[in-house]
């Protein structure tokens, strides 16, 4: 068994509204420093596999057909065994 974690971003071409109205609010409360706020997705969960390029390629197909939206979004995961 595997213990993965996926970050998903947007991607630098792709607008962050979410981003845009945190950063907004930063500056509401005084923080005229912070640039440019994106804001992403930190997912985790089990992967009942034997071996990790068995659980390599389900976290791929669980990221790129469900998780993440492959016209606008970028992800990266990492696997530990548990």
């Amino acid at each position: 068994m595997f213990k993965a974690t996926v970050i998903i971003r947007r991607r630098p071409s792709i607008l962050d509204p979410q981003g845009v109205a945190v950063e907004k609010g930063a500056v509401l409360l005084g923080l005229t420093n912070v640039k440019e706020t994106r804001i992403g997705k930190y997912i985790e969960f089990t992967v009942d596999a034997d071996d990790k390029s068995t659980a390599e390629k389900e976290v791929n197909e669980y990221c790129s057909k469900l998780l993440a939206n492959p016209i606008m979004e970028d992800y990266e995961f990492n696997l530990e065994k548990v």
